[in-house]
């Protein structure tokens, strides 16, 4: 049993466009372990409570808008979130009125959980219909929300063992130095008694354990929390639970220079968007561009594949350099290139359907350019199993790329029309494997493969 973590945006906010690596690597690592026989939990873990909701309600109450929210509901919260956030660095009223908004909520108290809730509806709804859009599916929403009650138990219970400290300010704190000096601390309580994000998270992981038995965890975030994940497995070594060791944290690094011809992007749909409009361009332009009965759906699943292979060419822990050009060249190593590969090679299997039938003989790929091929296909199980090992897409990746190159390569070299039967079959069935192997390895990287562009 594996938990794969991912995405987590917060609630009442848009998907903002750096939501998009994590998502992306999260059903990447999930696709991947179920590829080899894992049980798989896809977990999306909402940031759904905390002080931005403290903020949320009381700005809501003073810039919110019923009717603004049925007409365009995370645009408007989005604006009440700014609007608040303005007003309380100046206004410590504000500030108070949403410290008391949160306490509300942690005291249950009916409007502001009603508030609260509404919130939590119109964004999960609004996630959804973008997750659609890059073939993502959560198996499970969970969030903060669901582990306030077991948030005030952990912090009995690191009382009850003696860890729980209190700080000059009156918060509680955790000793996690290595050398029990207190040199380093993990704050798990705030002095008015209400829960912190990591609390939560102490709580959420201790409730997977016990609900799900897991043989690992996977989290999936930036890596500016890689101390929060330090803290969080140390806190849980010192409550005695020895399956953090089985817990992991997956670290990604910033896209750069992101931003669409409109300007800077702020929300994902933004970069989906013009990534379909850009390769539907494109394609306008290209002389060996196929009739298709609905060019806009292969233009975005094309755009999403040349965002996904950018992202994942290099390592994760790195911060690239977004360029929309070079990421929708259809030469290169681009997801455009994987592609295109793919529907020119089910292209040849369409046209030559009758070859198939024949009797296979293999001794008939005697050809430098089919010996390659079949060496490389053998190792896709050894790629799948590297991935495996340190949660790496790019091994897959420039698996893929090769594969595409080798059988572009194959296309001049290999003819099946105008070969004998016998020999045309042996080719075909060749391709037709390097299809199906170049098919199945991008779907582990989220992909879904066109047959026509």
């Amino acid at each position: 049993m594996c938990i794969s973590i991912c995405s987590s945006p917060n609630i009442a906010k848009k998907f903002h466009a750096g939501h998009l690596r994590s998502t992306i690597i999260g059903n990447f690592i999930a696709n991947l372990k179920q590829s080899l026989g894992n049980n798989v939990i896809r977990m999306n873990y909402l940031g759904d409570w905390g002080m931005q909701f403290g903020l949320l309600g009381a700005g809501f109450g003073k810039f919110g808008c019923q009717e603004k929210l049925k007409q365009n509901p995370l645009q408007h919260l989005f604006e009440v979130y700014v609007l608040v956030n303005q007003e309380a660095e100046h206004n410590e009223d504000m500030m108070q009125a949403a410290r008391d908004f949160f306490r509300q909520l942690e005291q249950h108290e009916s409007e502001a959980v009603s508030l609260w809730q509404q919130f939590r509806e119109i964004t999960v709804d609004e996630y959804q219909r973008v997750y659609k859009r890059l073939s993502v599916h959560f198996d499970v929403y969970s969030g903060e929300s669901f582990h306030q009650h077991q948030a005030q138990e952990v912090v009995q219970q690191l009382q009850s063992r003696g860890l729980l400290k209190s700080s000059e300010t009156g918060a509680g704190i955790v000793d996690t130095s290595t050398a029990g000096d207190m040199s380093s601390v993990c704050a798990v309580q705030r002095a008015d008694g209400t829960t912190l994000y990591i609390t939560r998270d102490l709580a959420a992981a201790m409730d997977r354990k016990e609900k799900y038995n897991f043989d690992e965890m996977i989290y999936v975030t930036d890596k500016s929390q890689a101390n929060h994940f330090n803290q969080l497995f140390h806190v849980l070594r010192a409550l005695g639970h020895t399956w953090a060791d089985r817990c992991e944290h997956v670290p990604f690094g910033l896209v750069r220079g992101m931003s669409t011809r409109s300007g800077e992007v702020v929300f994902l749909e933004d970069v989906l968007n013009e990534a379909r409009t850009r390769m539907l361009h494109n394609m306008s332009q290209s002389k060996t561009t196929k009739e298709m009965d609905d060019p806009e759906d292969i233009a975005e699943k094309v755009g999403i594949s040349a965002l996904i292979v950018q992202d994942f060419k290099g390592p994760l822990y790195s911060d690239y350099k977004f360029d929309w050009d070079r990421m929708l060249q259809a030469q290169g190593d681009t997801g455009v290139f994987l592609q295109y590969t793919h529907a020119r090679l089910c292209s040849l299997i369409r046209r030559n359907e009758g070859v198939g039938a024949m009797t296979f003989d293999p001794s008939l790929l005697l050809e430098q350019t089919s010996i390659v091929i079949l060496q490389h296909l053998l190792r896709y199980d050894e790629v799948l199993y590297q991935s495996s090992q340190d949660l790496q897409p790019k091994h897959l990746v420039n698996f893929l790329l090769k594969l595409c190159h080798l059988v572009a390569s194959a296309h001049r070299e290999l003819p099946v029309k105008g070969s004998s039967q016998d020999v045309a079959q042996a080719r075909l069935r060749l391709f037709s494997g390097a299809c199906s192997v170049l098919a199945s390895g991008m779907r582990i990287l989220g992909i879904t493969p066109v047959d026509k562009m």
